[in-house]
């Protein structure tokens, strides 16, 4: 071996001994309730296209047709020659959405988190997050070399004690709060009403990345913000994902008209990346458009929840805390986790084990995600499934 490998094999090793070694798995099929993974069909627990747009005729047509008239690569960055009509009609379009002012696209969340956090606060700044947010939210703020701080999880009186601490010690240096509006790893919600009062106390801003609440919950699926009452004015920064209940991929940051000019001129994750193919735009219209039509999708996958809530009832799993489509099963040990994974698997019931450092140590899990393309039946063939792996859930 080389002395690189020499030097990264020990790490892989101590991986695999905690049982920490993550593994990538071949899908041969369309994403769905049922995929084709390694010549074997499974029923999909695990996926984020929550509402099954991600394989949906319309969107697939939509794709087809622009590809057909775009072409398969953007070419350049937006600020180049690589901004298309159609990447401007879908800003467009997302800003009506989310009922604000300007949208603009970015290559992905990670990206969007990235770039934007960087752009608004910088080393004699203050950055505030939520100990759950996401790695792309926690990286933005450790990149934006900003005064970094971290309050216990959807805790509006830890939040405002680092406030009230930042305000003292700083008062005109910027106050940046960003949260997740769905947590990814525990399905719960954050409180924003409380944040976007706190944050208008003290003179902050609020971030919000929706990228598990947006297009599935709210009246309308307009996100977290929509089904907590809060305002442009509450939550400047609205950060979402076209890779989940969107089923294409990408990402956007919805804001004032001034906030998406200055990401144009300052963030660089915007600047100096490729735009997205203006085809996957094309394809995100017509699933935006799914979205606002078929409002059925938000309800089923809705009555798919509380089924499998009750259902669960009786066995013994400790279901975390979640009205969403995010149904977690606190296991604890990675161990028990990966053993109870791959005996679903033998059911032919796919399930991811989430395990440190995704979550907190012991603290891993089975992420099981619902989706408007699952039936009642299959719902309760996962019932089933769990019901005969429930005997190895402490092993």
């Amino acid at each position: 071996m080389s002395s690189l490998d020499n030097a990264l094999s020990p790490a892989l090793a101590a991986r695999q001994e905690a049982h920490l070694y993550r593994q990538r798995r071949t899908l041969e099929s369309p994403q769905g309730a049922e995929v084709l993974v390694n010549g074997q069909r499974y029923l999909n627990f695990c996926s984020n296209d929550y509402l099954g747009l991600a394989n949906h005729p319309e969107v697939i047509a939509a794709f087809q047709n622009a590809a057909n008239q775009y072409g398969v690569g953007s070419g350049a960055s937006h600020l180049v020659v690589g901004h298309s009509r159609v990447h401007h009609e879908l800003e467009e379009a997302l800003a009506d959405f989310t009922g604000r002012p300007r949208a603009l696209l970015f290559s992905s969340g990670y990206q969007a988190n990235m770039g934007t956090i960087n752009a608004l606060v910088g080393r004699h700044d203050f950055v505030f997050q939520d100990r759950l947010n996401h790695a792309s939210l926690l990286d933005g703020a450790l990149l934006s070399g900003s005064r970094f701080q971290r309050f216990t999880h959807n805790d509006p009186q830890a939040l405002e004690k680092r406030l009230c601490e930042a305000q003292k010690k700083s008062p005109d240096s910027r106050k940046l709060v960003v949260v997740d509006g769905v947590f990814s790893m525990d399905g719960d919600e954050a409180p924003l009403k409380a944040y976007a009062d706190l944050c208008q106390q003290y003179g902050a801003w609020l971030m919000v990345d929706d990228a598990h609440g947006l297009g599935v919950i709210g009246a309308h699926g307009r996100g977290s913000l929509e089904a907590a009452g809060c305002s442009l004015a509450d939550a400047p920064v609205l950060m979402g994902t076209l890779g989940k209940a969107f089923g294409t991929a990408g990402a956007f940051v919805a804001g004032s008209e001034v906030l998406i000019e200055s990401l144009i001129q300052s963030a660089r994750n915007y600047i100096y990346t490729t735009a997205i193919p203006p085809a996957v735009a094309a394809a995100t219209l017509s699933s935006l458009a799914l979205i606002k039509r078929e409002a059925w999708r938000r309800q089923h996958l809705q009555n798919l929840i509380e089924q499998f809530q009750q259902g669960l009832k009786g066995l013994p799993f400790e279901l975390m805390p979640s009205h969403t489509a995010i149904q977690p099963l606190l296991v604890g040990s990675s161990e028990a986790a990966l053993h109870l994974s791959e005996k679903l698997r033998d059911q032919n019931i796919l399930i991811s084990a989430i395990r440190p450092p995704t979550v907190p140590e012991g603290t891993a899990r089975l992420r099981i995600t619902l989706s408007a393309a699952h039936s009642e039946a299959q719902v309760q063939q996962l019932l089933l499934a769990l019901a005969v792996v429930a005997d190895d859930i402490h092993l």
